[in-house]
This record gives C-alpha cells, sequence and structure tokens, in this order.
C-alpha cells in the first residue's frame, strides 16, 4: 500500500506527525510505503519547517510551493500541481488532514483521479458558511473514502464514506511532546519568570479574518483585550497576516507594552506549547488551540461566536465569548471573577493513541479491498 499525506499549514504538521510515525511502526510487518506532500501554503520558517525539526517528521518527499495567495488562486495552484504528483506517484490513499485550502484542493484531485480519499478530523462544523474553513471541510466530507472523527457529534456530520470515531490525533501530539516542551527555557527567555516561577500572563492568538481584516475589529478587540493586559502581561505571537494588518490600520501603539502587550515573534510549537501550559488563560480564534488548552486545564475565552470542537466547550475548559469588545470584555470579567477555575473532563478517546487506531483501520480497509479483487 502506497499512501501520500498531505501537508500545507501549521495545524496540519501536528496531525501528520503521529500518524506518519503509526504507519511506521506497522511497516516492518506490512509493506506500506510513505510519501510525504508539502504544498507549500505556509512558507515562514517559524509556521512550516521548524514544525518538521521539531515533530520528528521526515523531511517531504515533494514541495509544491505554492505560497501565498487568495482563496481561488491558491487552490488552483495547489489542485493543478498536486494533480501530476498524483500522476507520477500512483498512490493507493491520500490522506489529508484539517480544514486549510491543500485539505479542499489535494482531496478533489484525488477523486477525480479514481484514488481514494482520508480525511481526517472529519466532520468538525461551526455552522457558519462565510468561514473558508467551512466551505473546505464540507466538501471535503462529501467526497471522502474514509472519514476519521475527533468526537461523536461529527459524525452526524458525514453523510458518505465510512465514519470511523479514533479520537485527536493532535492530542497525541501534544502528549507525546509535552515533556520535552515543559523542559524548555521559554519563559526564561521570554522574562515571564519570577524567581522559580511563571509570572501571571495571558496569551493571545489572533489570526482569522473575520477578526482581523478590518481596522475597526481589529482596534475592537484590542482595546478590549487590554483590560485584562491591566492585570497581567498578555504576550501575543504575531501571526504575519495579523501583524501586516496591524501595521497596516496603525494599530502598533494598540498593540504595545504600555497597554499590556508583550508582542513576540511566532513561536515554535514546543515553545508555545509551554507558553500555553503555563498561561493563565488563553485568549484565541484558533480551532486547535481551543483542543490543546481542553487538554492542558487552561481556560481558554475562543474570541468567535462558534466553533466545530462543541467538545471542548461541552468538557473541555473552553468558553465562546464572541468578538465583539463589550462581549471580549465581559468574558475576560467572568474569567478574573472565577479566577480562571472550570471544571473540565478529557473527551473521549483524547488519549494519544487516535493515530494507531487510523492506521489499523486504513490497515484493514486496504485488506478488504484486497480481498475483494
Amino acid at each position: 500500500m502506497k499512501i501520500l499525506h498531505v501537508v500545507g499549514a501549521r495545524p496540519n504538521f501536528m496531525k501528520v506527525a503521529p500518524v506518519m510515525a503509526a504507519f511506521e511502526r506497522r511497516a516492518t510487518m506490512l509493506r506500506i510505503t510513505q510519501r510525504l506532500v508539502h504544498t507549500g501554503q505556509h512558507y515562514d520558517r517559524r509556521m512550516s519547517e521548524l514544525f518538521f525539526d521539531e515533530l520528528g517528521l521526515p523531511r517531504p518527499d515533494i514541495n509544491l510551493d505554492v505560497g501565498s495567495a487568495s482563496h481561488g488562486a491558491q487552490t488552483g495552484r495547489i489542485m493543478e500541481r498536486f494533480e501530476t504528483v498524483l500522476a507520477d506517484e500512483r498512490p493507493d490513499l491520500v490522506m489529508v488532514v484539517g480544514d486549510v485550502n491543500s485539505t479542499l484542493a489535494c482531496a478533489v484531485d484525488a477523486k477525480k483521479m479514481g484514488i481514494p480519499v482520508a480525511h481526517v478530523e472529519a466532520g468538525l462544523r461551526s455552522g457558519d458558511i462565510t468561514m473558508p474553513e467551512e466551505i473546505n471541510r464540507i466538501v471535503t466530507d462529501a467526497i471522502s473514502d474514509l472519514l476519521f472523527t475527533t468526537e461523536h457529534s461529527a459524525a452526524h456530520n458525514c453523510h458518505a464514506g465510512q465514519v470511523h470515531f479514533v479520537g485527536n490525533v493532535m492530542i497525541d501530539t501534544l502528549l507525546t511532546h509535552r515533556e520535552r516542551a515543559l523542559a524548555r527555557p521559554t519563559l526564561h527567555q521570554l522574562g515571564l519568570m519570577q524567581g522559580d516561577m511563571p509570572r501571571p500572563y495571558a496569551v493571545l492568538t489572533l489570526h482569522r479574518p473575520s477578526n482581523v481584516e478590518t481596522r475597526e475589529l481589529l482596534a475592537g478587540l484590542g482595546e478590549a483585550i487590554a483590560e485584562l493586559g491591566r492585570r497581567m502581561p498578555v504576550v501575543f505571537p504575531v501571526h504575519p497576516r495579523t501583524q501586516a494588518r496591524i501595521s497596516a490600520f496603525d494599530l502598533d501603539g494598540l498593540f504595545s507594552r504600555e497597554l499590556g502587550y508583550h508582542c513576540i515573534e511566532p513561536l515554535g510549537y514546543l515553545d508555545f506549547l509551554n507558553l500555553m501550559a503555563n498561561a493563565r488563560a488563553v485568549l484565541t480564534d484558533s480551532g486547535g488551540v481551543q483542543e490543546e488548552t481542553s487538554i492542558l486545564g487552561v481556560p481558554c475565552l475562543t474570541l468567535r461566536d462558534n466553533t466545530e470542537r462543541p467538545a471542548t466547550v461541552e468538557q473541555g475548559t473552553n468558553r465562546l465569548v464572541g468578538a465583539a469588545p463589550a462581549q471580549v470584555r465581559a468574558g475576560i470579567q467572568a474569567f478574573l471573577d472565577e479566577q480562571g477555575q472550570r471544571p473540565a473532563r478529557v473527551p473521549e478517546l483524547w488519549d494519544g493513541h487516535a493515530a494507531d487506531r487510523i492506521a489499523d483501520v486504513v490497515i484493514a480497509w486496504w485488506g478488504g479491498l484486497k480481498c475483494g479483487q
């Protein structure tokens, strides 16, 4: 069996790493060939290359080098270049993860060429069709042959193919690397230690177009979160897209140390995991961060009106606070009133073994296909 794995953006790397490792552990008994295709959707070293080093991923066998562009242009470039890869490689299965443009483009290419598709993290829905990621999720799930879900609610959104509840591969990666991450000198380097203990601080991530693409929205969020900055430093690893908007909107003075912000360059996976694990709270519009904070037991204030990961709200530490300034201020005040204490449970099968379940399902599926020939 020959499998092509596709990565393109930062969240993909944490999802593919444990899956490739799970197949590799079985490759001594079974004839499994794996090839890794990097579309180049993210090309900044800290957003891409560094993750291969930290997560133990093999270097990509193929890099499509598509770079940044509008959704249509980027998706088109990926499809054009990946089609050639499929013709040359002739894989038995294309495995895509998550919900980025690379996920959609490579799934469509494979399906049109008659190659089975497996979607890891299938069935997640925010209910917000204005999100590009929601469109990517819906289309990819509709054409996938194997759909691997992270939580029970996702199965209701999968209407084709074989659906398998396997757990969360992002959590596989977190549990594998947590001790290494916590041993790093991240907090010392950022000046967040007070003696032998971390100082109280919060972490902010902000990158979704709905939050950063207009000056009014971005300024409103910045002013609201500065309320927390009066109580503790808000450490803000600034996404390149967000930094471009801050500069274009002349908001550097708002996101300043004077107002409690500690703006830093994007961090590698291990350093960011350390930063989150020791924070009093994390404010984010990221999907993956909602999952990671739930496992770390760190209060998460999600700066959105919806989430495609309801298990993090129902069982984890996540609270949807919205993105309007008044909502954000209310969410921050509720967190301060609670002193960060919210009971949480670990969602079912978020136990570090999701990738092994995926590998076992794929191998059984492949055996069934061969027996049927």
